[in-house]
């Protein structure tokens, strides 16, 4: 693997998009490119040099699991990569990305309500309850189907509980 931009210059990696308060991704992350057709799970290779990546990293500017997000998450609108055979659980157990906690968060009795307000808490872009549901299993729950459900809703509060986005 080799950088094709400097991680301390800006490159348009992200494209338009949001997470949390920042606007323009672009200038405030590091992007990293991992080659997939969405279709199959990824190399246990590409894996590894991920995880070792990440923990460089994070190393290197004082970065934390949270910080870590895929297209689809900042540009639910038009991306769907890593897409759902990406082993995001894999990360979180490795301390480098987050996965809520089964049955932790508290929904409102208003499931959509309470999912699009914690969803967005998290850092998910406002956009419509179907965008935002399909980004947030595509990551979290990506064999789950069928209509908003007390399982995502009580997901997305406890994530936006613990890693609010800033």
């Amino acid at each position: 693997a080799e950088a094709l931009v400097d991680e301390s210059r800006r490159a348009w990696h992200a494209g338009v998009g949001s997470w949390g308060s920042v606007t323009d991704v672009n200038s405030a992350s590091i992007g990293i490119e991992l080659q997939n057709i969405g279709h199959a799970p990824f190399p246990e290779p590409q894996m590894a040099a991920l995880e070792r990546l990440l923990a460089a990293i994070f190393a290197r500017w004082s970065l934390g699991p949270p910080s870590v997000i895929g297209h689809s998450d900042l540009a639910p609108t038009r991306k769907a990569d890593p897409g759902p055979h990406f082993d995001w659980r894999r990360l979180a157990l490795g301390g480098l990305s987050v996965w809520p906690e089964a049955g932790a968060g508290q929904p409102a009795a208003d499931l959509a309500e309470s999912f699009q307000t914690s969803a967005h808490a998290f850092g998910y872009p406002k956009a419509d309850l179907a965008t935002v549901l399909h980004a947030f299993r595509l990551r979290f729950r990506p064999w789950a189907k069928g209509p908003l459900d007390a399982t995502d809703a009580a997901m997305a509060a406890d994530l936006a509980a613990r890693y609010p986005a800033a």
